[in-house]
């Protein structure tokens, strides 16, 4: 069984899609051990209340520098008992510490498909103002391990959605969402539940059967 906890920072669409596909048995041999959140109040942790997950808040305002906050962070992350780490709209960068504790353990769902507009500053609606005032006309999102940099580890999946004339930054934020991010993550999870996950340098090769 593997044990993975969930980062947060806000309304956890992508948690509950988690939530979701592990109820539904879209992800197998997986259960989320923690739902962390470095803020107070927001709805991700009421999803995590309302389906019984255990849950804590670890904020940087509570410690007097980041030092002591990504030390905290690790060692809640550590007591959780996690084999993997799912930042699922998680706001705080992850310390350099943590990514070496969880080298290929760590996954990011980045709302396009990287290397396009990704990096530093490319966060949130700011991804999706970035591709329409491009003028592309496919986005969609892409979950990948995390590394030292900034949407730089291995790419696991990706998935692309189609981007409309009359698209707002929002609008197509919901799409990439609904079509791509909702899905993608899950099924990251569990390939990565059933030993399907193989990193090779800087790419990742999908098994068909684990240990292929």
């Amino acid at each position: 069984m593997l044990n993975v906890a969930v980062l947060v920072s806000g309304g956890g669409t992508n948690l509950q899609a988690i939530i979701d596909a592990i109820a539904d048995h879209t992800i197998q041999d997986a259960r989320i051990c923690l739902v962390l959140s470095n803020n107070r109040g927001v709805y991700a942790l009421e999803r995590a209340r309302k389906a019984k997950l255990p849950s804590r808040v670890v904020s940087p305002a509570d410690f007097p520098d980041r030092e002591k906050f990504n030390e905290a962070l690790l060692a809640a992350v550590k007591e959780s008992g996690a084999d993997l780490v799912v930042l699922a709209g998680f706001l705080c960068v992850i310390p350099e510490k943590m990514v070496r504790a969880y080298e290929n353990r760590i996954l990011n769902i980045h709302p396009s498909l990287i290397p396009a507009f990704c990096g530093k500053g490319y966060y949130g609606l700011k991804v999706h103002e970035a591709a329409l005032a491009r003028g592309v006309r496919i986005s969609g999102a892409t979950v990948h391990f995390v590394d030292s940099g900034t949407d730089t580890g291995p790419i696991i999946l990706q998935k692309a959605v189609e981007v409309l004339p009359e698209d707002t930054p929002k609008s197509l934020q919901l799409r990439i969402m609904e079509q791509a991010e909702w899905k993608i993550l899950p099924q990251a999870i569990d390939l990565i539940a059933q030993g399907r996950v193989a990193v090779e340098g800087r790419s990742v090769r999908i098994l068909q059967q684990a240990g292929a």
